[in-house]
């Protein structure tokens, strides 16, 4: 594939503007099998193995992918929408590259798979793969997600055990069952579950009597948010950790 053809799947720009990165020295290729080794290239039409290719643009190092798969750790007060109503949108966190990825449809860019309310926080996916987002939100395959949550009134045994047995919401006569819950400390509840409700967790906090004062996602399926990745941070999935995220969620 062409240096050009390559930089523009990576969302760098029209073609035209990605030759013109190349022609004026602005992207630099990582040897094969030397890691460290950069060498600048001029000609936009230059031929290249895509797969595995290591590249610098204005100084950023970027790794080919076909198609981007991302983790973010969500801060609170940003929303989970291109059009933003209230606060910053998500995607301000991300450099252009990512979201101008091209697309066949009107929206370009990697997009949320799912969304997270603007008070939640922790892991938050994005990518292009249209399929892998339907996978991930079709409750037919009942992904579990692990919820740290913050409640205003001490915790007893009898709400985790409402939890557990199932709760009715006013949307919905058939009850709702966390897979998982446990009450960590007093008004620390970890919850997992397999559906994506609206404002699934406070309206099930709220149907045991109590309320949800802090909401942090920690982990999909059996992929748990890094430690090191600070709120408003991202970085790349690889294959390990989509498999992971397909995984059931450890105990």
């Amino acid at each position: 594939m062409q240096l050009q053809d390559i930089l523009y799947t990576q969302g760098f720009g029209t073609r035209r503007v990605c030759a013109g990165l190349v022609q004026q020295g602005k992207v630099q290729v990582f040897k094969e099998n030397e890691p460290l080794a950069l060498v600048t290239i001029a000609q936009a039409a230059m031929e290249f193995e895509a797969p595995g290719l290591r590249f610098r643009v204005h100084g950023t190092d970027w790794p080919y992918a076909e198609k981007a798969y991302i983790l973010l750790n969500k801060p609170a007060a940003t929303e989970c929408s291109q059009k933003p109503s209230t606060y910053p949108s998500i995607y301000t966190l991300l450099p252009a590259p990512l979201r101008q990825r091209p697309q066949k449809g009107a929206v370009q860019g990697v997009q949320a798979v799912g969304r997270l309310d603007q008070d939640t926080t922790g892991m938050l996916l994005l990518t292009d793969d249209g399929q892998f987002i339907h996978r991930m939100s079709s409750p037919r395959h009942h992904v579990p997600k692990v919820y740290e949550v913050t409640v205003k009134h001490p915790l007893d045994e009898r709400q985790v055990s409402q939890l557990l047995a199932g709760v009715v919401l006013d949307d919905d006569p058939k009850p709702v069952r966390a897979a998982a819950c446990e009450a960590v400390s007093e008004c620390h509840l970890r919850l997992t579950l397999t559906e994506g409700k609206y404002h699934q967790v406070k309206r099930m906090l709220a149907a045991v009597s109590n309320r949800v004062e802090g909401l942090h996602r920690s982990q999909i399926g059996g992929l748990r948010l890094p430690d090191a990745l600070l709120p408003g941070q991202w970085h790349w999935l690889d294959a390990a950790d989509l498999t992971l995220i397909q995984q059931p969620a450890a105990c």
